[in-house]
């Protein structure tokens, strides 16, 4: 059995969340040396590196296994002080999330209001095709991400499908796709793109050629300016359907073609470890996650 000390671990993850061994030993109130130590007896227990040599220090996979570990930890450290000390305990179970702009933009944040009471949340936005680095490295303790296989350390639960409709305005309409929605208008029609890692247009567009036709791109990395510009005619772009049923009702928006649509299935993937704060997040989310297919 592998013998690691919390106080190696929390060391481990100091020295990520700080960037270096010296302000890892600031933050620790010890001297970098103790802090040395405390790694070369973490290599030694684990029996292989846990820090790549380079500046800023990376984690190579053992060591995200053991910054999980750490991060984990400390859940579980502030439910106990919770359970034996109720009338002293006055903090707040502090969770990093990793959610995509979309889901944050129209379900899920009402699931994280709910859980908000007693937890203090950090949400950081990134795309759900990406999202499990974050989790990989330990540096969240859930994500909402489109894979399914669960991280090592990690439980997967499913929790919908989210549809996306491509649409532009009518006006757009009208000037780019007159003679109807084929590969040579969709080549010269200007497409919306969130970011440089957004491919869902790309993927509705591998429907008319197996190469994306490479028409001006608009890059919009906001959830709701990136709709307003499709609304006000900058592009056409692929927007959730539960964002823009109403648009579709009044005739601000329409699909490019009559049914045409991209499905994600997005899923819950969070430490297997994790404490009654987790999963209070976790239920709550799951909850909110009803609208979804």
């Amino acid at each position: 059995m592998i013998d690691i000390s919390p106080e190696q671990a929390r060391t481990l993850a100091a020295i990520v969340t700080h960037g270096s061994f010296d302000a890892a030993a600031a933050h620790l109130s010890v001297t970098p040396s103790a802090v040395s130590q405390r790694i070369r007896a973490l290599e030694t227990a684990v029996g292989r590196p846990v820090l790549t040599r380079a500046r800023p220090a990376g984690l190579t996979e053992s060591g995200q296994a053991v910054v999980r570990f750490a991060r984990q930890l400390e859940l579980l450290s502030a439910d106990l002080a919770e359970e034996l000390q109720p009338e002293e305990f006055s903090g707040r179970t502090r969770l990093t999330l990793v959610i995509n702009s979309d889901s944050l933009h129209t379900w899920a944040l009402a699931g994280l209001a709910a859980a908000s009471d007693n937890i203090q949340l950090e949400i950081v936005r990134e795309d759900q095709e990406h999202s499990l680095d974050l989790l990989r490295a330990g540096a969240a303790a859930a994500a909402i991400t489109a894979t399914a296989t669960p991280v090592p350390g990690c439980s997967s639960r499913k929790l919908g499908i989210m549809r996306y409709l491509p649409v532009c305005a009518p006006d757009f309409s009208r000037r780019w796709f007159d003679s109807g929605v084929n590969a040579a208008a969709l080549a010269k029609a200007p497409v919306l793109v969130y970011d440089r890692k957004d491919d869902l247009q790309d993927r509705w567009l591998r429907r008319f050629s197996r190469t994306p036709p490479q028409a001006p791109r608009h890059y919009v990395p906001a959830a709701q300016e990136f709709g307003d510009a499709i609304r006000w005619g900058m592009g056409w772009g692929m927007i959730p359907e539960i964002e823009i049923g109403e648009d579709l009702r009044n005739g601000t928006l329409e699909t490019l073609t009559p049914g045409a649509h991209v499905d994600v299935a997005l899923y819950w993937q969070q430490w297997r470890r994790g404490s009654a704060a987790l999963t209070e997040v976790a239920g709550s989310v799951q909850a909110a996650a009803r609208v979804l297919r």
